[in-house]
């Protein structure tokens, strides 16, 4: 070796922990002086069952766009609801030309979730339902009718519905191209719907959340699931030990593949020792308030707004969906190992005012050039959004649990890569 040249080597160290990686530099004499440790890391993410309060919210504010998507998909729609103990509020800002039964909407979600037993403290049959309901601002309304461009008298465009920004993000630890450890606390919360709801194990109650640390190797791979944590409801008469030894092989073992969990993994299943009292009885719930759990767990960025109860027109939704899937285009594209992509808008315009790429250093061409072809392909104002993405259908109901992204199972449009030979041919 020259001197100088930097190599990978398993010199011993000692501020080095097994499994590290450590850069040196071969001095002239053969001595080797460090530069860098490429350390194991760890990273957790969490996702929460269709009962916990505020999924319950989000899932009641997608189920009434549904319905009014169904008879007016041109509707105006900013749903939002909150739960408490026995009563649940649905409010916002609606304009459209059907009428929707929102209490018996609500009632519905709520009994299919699985509150439907006053043992739980919390019933579809016996809550009240409180709403409160307002049309549009016309302030906001004329300016996503008609944007910007189209009031200057070029062509006719829907406006952005508020201003902001938006992320999307992929990567490549999973099939559907998203980040580990939010992917599989998802699967570990669908699981303990599933076998609650199928009688595997009938004592447990709808309320619930998951967390799952998994550690990556020094260059940024999935090494092994280091931590799995399962909270959930139960009914007040099993005991502790009972609840462990089901979720732990009904749940955890049938989620995660051969080899991932191993003799040094840690299980935390119901720490507390005691998870009687959930849903609204035991924590109020609102929409909007898993925001991360919706997205990817934590990893990458964030724009702050939500998704459930709101319009397509409402980039906050429609934008972060676009994001996601050209995101996922790059991944997929060979592009980088790992995207995000921000996308901005000023309210009552419809084109963009940035579009940014980061591929956090894997990428295989700049940066600038990815995002100069993003914007050369897609066409990113919210009513050629809408339009390619379908998203005047009524498909939200199913998004409101278990993420937004990363959904294959529901077949959604922005998780469907067409556009990756176009973006490939694009780059300059």
């Amino acid at each position: 070796m020259k001197p100088g040249n930097l190599q990978k080597s398993k010199v011993p160290n000692p501020e080095a922990k097994a499994g590290d990686e450590i850069i040196c530099s071969v001095l002239s004499d053969g001595a080797f002086l460090r530069s860098d440790i490429m350390q194991r890391r760890l990273f957790t993410s969490e996702s929460v069952t269709e009962g916990h309060p505020d999924k319950i919210c989000d899932q009641i504010a997608d189920a009434v766009l549904d319905e009014i998507l169904e008879k007016d998909p041109a509707a105006r729609v900013a749903c939002e609801a909150t739960a408490t103990t026995g009563l649940v509020n649905v409010f916002g800002e609606i304009t459209t030309s059907c009428y929707v039964d929102i209490p018996k909407t609500v009632r519905r979600v709520i009994s299919r979730i699985g509150y439907n037993d006053l043992a739980y403290g919390f019933s579809a049959d016996t809550c009240g339902v409180v709403t409160s309901i307002d049309e549009q601002s016309p302030d906001i309304a004329m300016g996503v009718s008609e944007a910007l461009e189209g009031r200057a008298g070029s062509e006719h465009l829907i406006g952005a519905g508020d201003q902001g920004m938006m992320f999307g993000f992929a990567c490549d630890e999973t099939p559907e191209l998203m980040p580990m450890p939010i992917q599989k606390a998802h699967e570990l919360a669908k699981r303990l719907a599933k076998v609650r709801k199928d009688g595997t194990v009938p004592f447990l109650r709808p309320d619930g959340k998951t967390q799952v640390t998994v550690e990556y190797d020094g260059e940024g791979r999935v090494a092994r699931i280091d931590t799995v944590v399962v909270s959930t409801q139960h009914d007040g008469n099993v005991s502790q030990s009972e609840i462990v030894e089901a979720v732990k092989s009904e749940v955890i073992e049938k989620v995660f593949p051969y080899g991932m969990l191993d003799a040094e993994t840690k299980y935390y299943i119901n720490p507390t020792g005691r998870f009687v009292i959930g849903g609204p009885v035991g924590d109020s719930g609102l929409t909007g308030r898993k925001i991360i759990v919706d997205t990817y767990g934590g990893m990458g960025s964030h724009g702050g707004g939500s998704f459930s109860g709101k319009d397509p027109t409402k980039v906050d939704r429609s934008g972060a969906y676009a994001a996601r899937n050209i995101a996922k285009t790059i991944v997929a594209a060979g592009l980088a190992r790992r995207a995000q992509v921000q996308i901005a808008y000023a309210i009552g315009v419809a084109s963009p005012v940035s579009v940014t790429v980061d591929s956090f250093g894997t990428g295989k061409v700049p940066d600038e050039a990815v995002a100069a072809a993003v914007s050369e392909v897609f066409d990113l104002r919210p009513g050629a959004l809408i339009d390619y993405y379908d998203l005047r259908k009524p498909i939200y109901s199913g998004l409101a649990a278990y993420g937004h992204m990363g959904r294959e199972d529901l077949g959604v449009s922005f998780e469907k890569v067409t556009k990756k030979d176009a973006l490939l041919k694009a780059i300059k």
